[in-house]
């Protein structure tokens, strides 16, 4: 890693906070509040994101509920690209389709609309955080499901100790600013 790219890493570091038992007892949250307040780290987070999947023609970035919309939609902005909510049950009003999957502190479900892109769409996956990798492997299951090809992952952070960007393919690029 070059210096300047440290630096800015460094900097996004520290401005993501950690909130001890949110939202359960012995989780450590880590709040990207604080790159979202700051205008420098605001636009130095979303090149970081765009900035390795400029040249691969992505159609749609899925952003991940909540905070996958964080950034998910300047990302998709700054690839010319669509953006496409995958959310939990009963948010999206139209047709959709769900997956349920393991959080690292309980079970969660997801959807996406039935309708949400066309066969063989180009989709980028986004999250702000990869902890066990469940939302964003029950994500790649739904697009595929629906006819998409996904193409990459984008995260802002990686919880190292619960490898969950082992459990996404190793054929698909993964983008991780930083890893905790």
């Amino acid at each position: 890693m070059d210096g300047v790219k440290q630096q800015i890493i460094a900097l996004l570091k520290e401005n993501i906070r950690n909130i001890p038992d949110f939202p359960k007892p012995g989780i450590q949250f880590k709040d990207i509040t604080p790159l979202l307040q700051n205008p420098d780290t605001l636009e130095l987070t979303s090149q970081a994101l765009a900035r390795p999947f400029r040249h691969m023609d992505i159609d749609y970035v899925v952003g991940l509920e909540s905070r996958g919309f964080l950034f998910g939609t300047n990302l998709a902005q700054d690839l010319h690209a669509g953006f496409i909510p995958i959310r939990k049950p009963g948010k999206l009003p139209a047709d959709t389709i769900s997956a349920t999957y393991a959080l690292e502190y309980g079970e969660e479900a997801i959807e996406i609309h039935e309708d949400a892109f066309s066969r063989g769409d180009r989709i980028l996956i986004h999250d702000d955080l990869i902890a066990t990798g469940g939302s964003a492997k029950t994500a790649t299951q739904l697009v595929e499901e629906l006819g998409g090809h996904v193409v990459g992952y984008s995260f802002i952070i990686e919880l190292e100790a619960l490898q969950g960007s082992d459990q996404l393919s190793d054929d698909i690029p993964k983008d991780i600013l930083i890893s905790l």
